[in-house]
């Protein structure tokens, strides 16, 4: 359902991988059978699998497993909802569907005894929900911190690399197929919310809505804040933190931080992604690779479906419970962490304030102009200091 990149994607990946797919499935073949979608496709080589009633998919009893690349919440949720009640599997590449009503999805697909599979939703090509799910079962998840959104990082990329302004790195991206006409949902964080929801629930195992998740994006960051930051060595990722505290209480939030030289996460450029999972037993492991793009996501999807034809008779163990509106707490009040602040002060006022700091300094840094690095503390805390002062930007640091 949608042939947009990601749908031509996955017919393209079936077609091509018929043999090692069949090695895959025990000797079945998947065979398209429909592609449903609104606009015409003239002269396209599948021309006629095309339709545009999606009952020919959901009434066609032949039909085991579907492919959801449309996007969106609707009418995503409702085909969805009626192909797995119908005794359908169905997989999909989209986070913000997954990210508002996978928990109802999950426990319909449970209730029909059919899968709801989702990897392509968070990652991309990149494998991150299996592992976290079954690879990673032996471990209590500590803490995820990931590069989840290829746009902002080619554009973080450009500004560190070449000393593009966040303007002309952006026109770039768009300019390149990486960033939308409208690019708000990537430059302020909405897309790496979503999959901050996604991996959210499935590591602790309560749903979390994106009205959860604080977000912050990158349009604040300048060449300024970078170039003080490499001074120490470190670089600005927009990161999608997640924190376990209890069994009923996560920390989860979006934000650019500083990643300092040591950090796996430091040297992920462009448009790749990176997700470096916690854990008590195995440390930190980190998955890495294209996080979006036509025929990896496509390979995610059809995984999934691999996946779902194999288990037609049977239902994988997979999803979350409920969440609550208190299980996501305020991080503000929680987490404590080193702040980057820049700011029209004197030294002497900062030490004052703070007491000793590290101070950074840039090329050309103005005379009443001060950039450091304060201790760990919370950021109500670091925003109560701040009072009185002329602040140009703050930065969380990671430790990740």
């Amino acid at each position: 359902m949608g042939y947009g990149t990601v749908g031509s994607g996955v017919v393209e990946v079936i077609e091509n991988h018929k043999e090692v797919i069949k090695k895959r499935t025990d000797g079945d073949i998947l065979e398209v059978s429909h592609i449903l979608d609104l606009r015409d496709f003239p002269g396209d080589s599948h021309e006629a699998l095309f339709t545009k009633d999606f009952n020919d998919i959901l009434n066609d009893p032949e039909v085991k497993v579907v492919a959801e690349t449309m996007g969106g919440v609707n009418p995503a949720f409702d085909f969805t909802m009626k192909l797995l009640k119908a005794g359908k599997s169905v997989v999909t590449s989209n986070k913000e569907l997954v990210a508002q009503k996978g928990l109802e999805l999950l426990k319909t697909a449970k209730e029909c005894g059919v899968n709801y599979l989702f990897e392509a939703s968070v990652g991309g090509g990149i494998p991150i929900i299996r592992p976290m799910d079954q690879c990673l079962a032996a471990n209590n998840i500590e803490g995820v911190a990931g590069i989840l959104n290829g746009t902002t990082n080619f554009i973080l990329t450009k500004m560190i690399e070449e000393g593009m302004e966040f303007s002309d790195a952006l026109k770039l991206a768009q300019d390149n197929g990486y960033a939308e006409k409208d690019p708000t949902a990537d430059i302020e964080g909405f897309d790496a919310c979503r999959k901050v929801c996604i991996l959210a629930s499935l590591a602790f195992g309560k749903h979390v809505y994106p009205n959860q998740v604080e977000t912050e994006g990158i349009s604040n960051i300048t060449l300024e804040d970078v170039s003080y930051i490499a001074s120490v060595k470190g670089v600005i990722k927009l990161l999608g933190q997640i924190k376990y505290l209890s069994d009923d209480a996560i920390a989860a939030f979006v934000s650019p931080a500083v990643v300092f030289s040591g950090s796996q996460l430091a040297s992920v450029n462009d448009v790749f992604n990176a997700i470096l999972v916690r854990g008590d037993a195995v440390g930190d492991v980190c998955f890495y690779g294209p996080g979006a793009g036509k025929l990896p996501t496509a390979s995610a999807v059809v995984a999934d479906m691999v996946d779902a034809a194999k288990h037609t008779q049977r239902r994988k163990i997979f999803g979350w419970d409920a969440g609550s509106e208190d299980y996501v707490v305020d991080y503000k009040k929680t987490i404590r962490m080193p702040f980057y602040v820049r700011a029209k002060a004197t030294e002497a006022e900062i030490k004052c304030i703070f007491g000793d700091v590290k101070f950074l300094t840039r090329y050309g840094k103005p005379a009443d102009e001060v950039a450091f690095i304060t201790d760990e503390m919370l950021e109500n805390t670091l925003n109560e200091k701040l009072e009185g002062v002329k602040v140009i930007n703050t930065i969380k640091v990671t430790n990740y």
